[in-house]
């Protein structure tokens, strides 16, 4: 018998993919921990509760969970209804972590510091596949595992203001008047915007959600101004794919952008990357400059920023990684999510393959598993854990089975040409085209209000990591 073989697999964070594990793991019999930095499950997606999401139902719930749900005696809800961030958790993701076959092996308030082997750093080889994970938490103490899946997603690391991957001058100093994505603009956070000038920096879904928002708070709080800054030279991949659009949600929310920006109601930046921050009295110079050439200044009361997130790898250096040096994310997976090179709705079904490493038996997962790439859905991740927890179970067969049917965007990549006036960057793109089998967008799976699976969640490309055709 193997030293891992009494041990529990460790999940780590208790959103929907994690949960998602979670339920498989328990479908198969193999003990469990999950460990969740926040005080409740889908603490993240409870950070965008005002947002509405733009994928169903349909493809929020993971078969697994839905299964041991329904056997408890849980009513889904309406397949094709679209839920907010705090619907999904009310009426699902809590629920899911409530069922006794979940709750007792949830832990709050674990944040993971460290994973490594026990006894062995990176460079010690022989026996490293037979000793346990080691999984050090904040408060120090230490658990083993026989296998980790890292579902801990993006959320907390949002990328930076500045151009080059590199905060802007001034970044930190200004961190008062910065706004994380998704703020509750119509809600919460209604009096840090109503009557002033904010500027949305970012180019995928969670900047157009913001936007839709600010211009909502415009035509009834006077005084209430929108700029919105992005750096590629046309707004083409944020208005998506229109009419073509298998999530009608997803394309509707291009074509209201767009129609705001052609009515004046939202001043639209191209070309444009930020320099440089300096507090002016109780509002922000920005400090930019023009691919065309020039630069400039603009003075705002808000910077949201919506510029996309990254994985944070810190706490697997200790770990044996194969990581693309561009994505991110795995080397086999990098290729087929590249922002910069594929087809919205054309990604292959991935698996337990695609998501190993060299360190047997670590899984990075969700939005994790695709590094900087924002082509993520909800329901991309949960058969992503249905394949590693196959694996893990030693049924390959199961594992190696991916099938993976998500709504296409409707449009083509995230480099398109920056002349083309179509809805679509596609062009040719017909709405009546049947649903692909590949990628959709967002967060935790996309987001609608205003913004995975969502998440959405929960939603960067080459636009310096602000989102694309298909981005978040």
């Amino acid at each position: 018998m193997s030293a891992l073989d009494n041990l529990p697999v460790v999940v780590i964070g208790a959103g929907p993919v994690g949960l998602a594990a979670a339920a498989h793991l328990h479908e198969r019999g193999i003990a469990f921990t999950v460990l969740e930095a926040g005080d409740t499950a889908g603490a993240a997606v409870r950070q965008w509760g005002h947002v509405r999401v733009f994928s169903p139902w349909r493809y929020n719930i993971d078969p697994a969970a839905r299964r041991i749900l329904e056997d408890a005696g849980w009513v889904a809800p309406d397949a094709d209804a679209l839920p907010t961030g705090g619907e999904l958790v009310a009426g699902y993701l809590q629920p899911l972590a409530e069922l006794p076959a979940l709750k007792h092996h949830l832990r709050y308030g674990a944040r993971v510091e460290a994973i490594s082997r026990l006894g062995l750093d990176r460079l010690r080889t022989a026996g490293r596949e037979t000793t346990p994970f080691l999984i050090r938490l904040a408060d120090g103490e230490e658990l083993l595992a026989r296998a980790v899946i890292d579902a801990s997603g993006t959320w907390g690391i949002p990328n930076v203001l500045g151009a080059s991957g590199l905060p802007a001058r001034g970044e930190a100093d200004v961190a008062a008047y910065r706004e994380h994505a998704l703020p509750d603009v119509l809600g919460q956070a209604r009096d840090r915007f109503a009557g002033r000038h904010t500027l949305v920096v970012g180019a995928g879904h969670s900047a157009a959600n913001t936007l839709l928002s600010l211009a909502e708070l415009a035509g009834s709080t006077p005084g209430t101004e929108v700029t919105w800054a992005i750096r590629s030279a046309s707004p083409s991949r944020t208005y998506g794919g229109g009419d073509a659009d298998a999530l009608p949600a997803r394309g509707a929310l291009g074509s209201r952008l767009r129609a705001h920006v052609d009515a004046g109601r939202i001043r639209l930046l191209t070309g444009f990357s930020v320099q440089a921050l300096t507090p002016a009295g109780d509002r922000v110079s920005v400090a930019v400059r023009h691919t065309a050439g020039g630069e400039e200044a603009i003075t705002v009361d808000r910077i949201v920023a919506a510029t996309g997130f990254r994985p944070d790898h810190s706490i697997t250096a200790e770990l044996r990684l194969d990581l693309d040096p561009v994505m991110g994310a795995t080397r086999a997976l990098a290729p087929l999510i590249d922002p910069n090179e594929h087809s919205c709705g054309t990604v292959p079904p991935h698996g337990v393959d695609e998501l190993a490493h060299p360190e047997t038996g670590y899984y990075a997962v969700g939005m994790k598993s695709y590094g900087r790439a924002p082509t993520f859905l909800m329901a991309t991740g949960y058969e992503q854990v249905r394949s590693v927890v196959a694996a893990l179970a030693g049924d390959w067969q199961a594992a190696r089975d991916v099938q993976l049917d998500l709504p296409e965007t409707g449009v083509c990549n995230s480099n398109p040409d920056d002349s083309a006036t179509g809805d679509s960057c596609c062009g040719s793109t017909s709405a009546t085209e049947p649903t692909g089998r590949g990628l959709a967008t967002g967060i935790s799976g996309g987001l609608l209000a205003a913004p995975l699976g969502l998440v959405t969640l929960d939603a960067a490309p080459a636009d310096a990591a602000t989102g694309g055709c298909c981005g978040s």
